[in-house]
């Protein structure tokens, strides 16, 4: 079965960005971050999860890790400026981002949220997130991804 186009594959065509596109199996259902870089053959230090916050300012905040480590929250809340931050609720992942759990992409969301990766990413010449569907996956440069979402490279994760 050939995969369609998603919006986040469009976005980047458009933006003349190279990518490359890695498909999987979802039927087992196993979708979170370690099953997906095991799935694809890439090592986990180099596909990156996409969890979306809310500050106690109620702003939205996005936060690109690899699927192998935990957001700080703390760090989360420095970075952002924010007094606190914490996870937002799944429920509301949809209706704010346009995304899915296990889909969601820092590429094409709703609104352009505040966006920050980890900074592991500078040192990697590619890394892998969400291409905004589940079994889809792109691959790109990070610089490419930090300047196309307008992101900031930070500290993030637990140690």
């Amino acid at each position: 079965m050939a995969n369609p186009k998603t919006n986040v594959m469009r976005l980047l065509e458009q933006a003349k960005i190279p990518y490359e596109m890695t498909a999987y199996e979802v039927k087992d259902g196993k979708i979170d971050g370690q099953a997906v870089a095991l799935k694809i053959g890439k090592p986990s230090e180099q596909v990156f999860k996409t969890l979306v916050a809310v500050g106690k300012s109620k702003v939205n905040y996005v936060f690109v890790i690899p699927v192998d480590l935990e957001l700080d929250l703390k760090k989360a809340s420095h970075v952002s400026g924010e007094k606190s931050i914490e996870m937002l609720h799944v429920k509301d992942l949809q209706k704010t981002t346009g995304y899915i759990r296990g889909g969601c992409s820092p590429i094409g969301m709703k609104k352009a949220f505040r966006t920050f990766i980890h900074e592991s990413a500078k040192s990697l010449e590619y890394i892998t997130v969400s291409g905004g569907k589940i079994g889809i996956q792109v691959t790109l440069t990070p610089n490419d991804l930090c300047q196309y979402i307008g992101a900031s490279f930070a500290d993030l994760t637990k140690a």
